[in-house]
C-alpha cells in the first residue's frame, strides 16, 4: 500500500495515462496501422481545471464584461484557490450581490471595474461588505445560443411554444 495514495486528493485526473493504456478494439481481429498513432480523447477536466476541491462553475448573467470577452450565458470556470491580484477577473460578493469584475487596486482600496462602458466601477469602501469568491480561470463561450439550459425542454417537461 502506498503512502501517497492514502494521504492524496481524491481525484487524480488521467494524466498518468500513455496512449498505450488506452484500449481499442477492432472486430476483424486486426489492428488498424493508425492505432499506434492514435491518442486519448481530451479531458475537459484535466485541460481546464487546475485545482478540483476548490472550482466551481458559474454561468454569466449579463453583459457587463463584455469587453473582457465573456457574454451573457457563457459559463465560468472559478477557482477559489487562487490569489486574486491586480487586473484579474473576479467573482466578488458586493453587499451581499455576486458579481463579476476585474479588480483594480487603487490608493484609496479596490475597484471593481466593469468590461462595459455601459456599467459603473465600483468602489470598495471603508463600510462595503466585500469577498472575492474566486479568480475567473477559464470563460467557455457558447456559439448555439440554443444549447442554454433556459432555452431547452427540462427532461420530464414539455416546452410550450408560442406561450
Amino acid at each position: 500500500m502506498e503512502w501517497d495514495n492514502l494521504y492524496g486528493a481524491s481525484f487524480e485526473g488521467t494524466r498518468k495515462f500513455t496512449q498505450q493504456d488506452v484500449h481499442t478494439l477492432n472486430a476483424s481481429g486486426f489492428g488498424a496501422a493508425a492505432d499506434d498513432f492514435s491518442e486519448r480523447g481530451i479531458d475537459l477536466n484535466e485541460q481546464l481545471i487546475f485545482n478540483k476541491p476548490s472550482t466551481f462553475f458559474f454561468r454569466m448573467n449579463g453583459d457587463a464584461m463584455e469587453g473582457a470577452g465573456i457574454e451573457n450565458g457563457d459559463v465560468l470556470i472559478v477557482d477559489k484557490s487562487l490569489k486574486a491580484t491586480n487586473g484579474k477577473i473576479i467573482v466578488a460578493s458586493v453587499n451581499g450581490e455576486l458579481v463579476v469584475r476585474r479588480l483594480q487596486q487603487t490608493i484609496k482600496g479596490y475597484t471593481l471595474v466593469a468590461g462595459n462602458q455601459r456599467y459603473e466601477n465600483i468602489d470598495v469602501g471603508e463600510f462595503t461588505q466585500f469577498n472575492v469568491f474566486g479568480l475567473v480561470t477559464c470563460v467557455i463561450h457558447i456559439l448555439e445560443k440554443g444549447l442554454l439550459d433556459n432555452d431547452r425542454p427540462q427532461k420530464g417537461k414539455k416546452k410550450l411554444y408560442g406561450s
